[in-house]
């Protein structure tokens, strides 16, 4: 269970000291990192986890995400909604797909705290402004510098701990930009626009969580704003344009460590082209990274093994993300044309749904989360047989 290190405020304290691990950041990639340490090493491990923010607090995505990764990494109790359709509308047509695996959305703060307590760590808050690389980096903040041998960059698309050639800033950088609202209000299915009207190069959503519906625009060019598209989509479906959230998304895969640092989710660029979904693979990557941090402090290799069999890992799906990258190039491509409704149309064969759904979840299987998971022996995701109850 994580602990704090200091109090908030006016009694807040300088930062520093000397860890085992820092780990910076403290949302999917972060905290699914952490959870892998619990009870490594034979002492206690000091693991600090820092964030800008307090864990849980600064939602920026419709937080969905399948629903058996929920339930394997034991976060079945944030769930909101659960759904076995997706619904795509384009200016003509409608489509419905049935999925062979559901999809859910969930409550971001309660997700992190029930995450969180799955760790044994400290966390604090603070700004992370740079690295100082050695045996032992240094990790400065703007309360202080920490030290460790083992550091970790889960803060996001800005990679702050990367070399500065490697830095990315919008709009000229590998990114798409997403903008929602989440005012009350309740639906049933969880759709998905692929509508000029609202967006060409990109997609419109909406997905509903219990008492709320996150409704948004997300754009694959980082120069196209997205807040009028997402002010008219949720005048068109008869929601108000409350609670603004948004964020840079990266879509292009990009080295998972560097110069003696771990990157995971955003900071790795480890979210999907074309759907943009980013909650899984930071679960996915961080669980990696996390096990093979392990395996250092448990004395099973170095460091520098770590980060070449973490790096090997992550290269080893770069092709699943090129191929969704050459996906979304095609649809900013064909989105406005006839094109992109035959295609849906010879899509949305029942058994071509289910077979490129399949494939997708196997990017980054839910398997990965059960215990005894390691990163070089991937459990792939099965199609349930045709007589084999659904989930729920």
């Amino acid at each position: 269970m994580p602990v704090r290190a200091t109090k908030r405020g006016s009694e807040r304290t300088p930062l520093g000291g000397d860890y085992d691990v820092v780990v910076c950041g403290a949302s999917f990639a972060g905290l699914s990192v952490a959870r892998e340490l619990r009870g490594a090493g034979a002492r206690p491990l000091r693991v600090l986890v820092v964030d800008r923010y307090e864990i849980g607090e600064r939602q920026t995505s419709a937080c969905a995400a399948p629903t058996e990764w929920l339930v394997n990494m034991g976060l079945a109790a944030s769930i909101r909604q659960t759904f076995r359709d997706l619904v795509i509308h384009r200016p003509g047509k409608t489509y419905r797909w049935t999925l062979p695996w559901t999809f859910s959305t969930f409550d971001y703060p309660l997700l992190c705290e029930l995450l969180a307590r799955q760790g044994d760590f400290t966390f604090d808050t603070a700004k992370v402004d740079g690295i100082t690389r050695g045996p032992v980096h240094t990790v400065h903040t703007d309360r202080g510098d920490l030290r460790a041998p083992l550091v970790v960059d889960a803060l996001g698309w800005r990679r702050v701990l990367s070399e500065k050639p490697d830095a990315i800033q919008p709009p000229a950088a590998r990114l798409s930009r997403g903008l929602e609202v989440h005012p009350p209000a309740t639906g049933e299915d969880l759709e998905l626009w692929l509508d000029p009207k609202y967006i060409v190069p990109g997609y419109s959503w909406a997905f509903p969580a219990g008492d709320e519906v996150r409704v948004g625009v997300g754009s694959f060019d980082p120069h196209l704003k997205v807040k009028e598209p997402t002010v008219r989509l949720a005048q068109d479906i008869g929601i108000e344009t409350l609670g603004y959230q948004g964020n840079w998304i990266p879509h292009r895969i990009r080295p998972a460590t560097g110069d003696g640092v771990f990157f995971a989710g955003d900071s790795a660029g480890h979210c999907l082209p074309t759907t943009a979904e980013g909650i899984r693979t930071a679960f996915y990557f961080g669980l990696a990274c996390g096990r093979e941090l392990r395996h250092v402090i448990d004395g099973r290799q170095t460091r520098a093994q770590a980060l070449a069999r973490y790096h090997s890992f992550s290269e080893d799906h770069r092709y699943a993300f090129d191929w969704l990258w050459r996906v979304q190039s095609i649809v900013s491509g064909i989105n406005k044309y006839p094109a992109m409704d035959t295609t849906l149309d010879l899509m949305s064969r029942p058994r071509f749904v289910r077979w490129l759904f399949t494939h997708y979840l196997n990017i980054a299987p839910p398997s990965f989360a059960l215990d005894g998971a390691r990163p070089w022996a991937v459990e792939p995701w099965s199609e349930p047989a045709d007589d084999a109850p659904l989930a729920a």
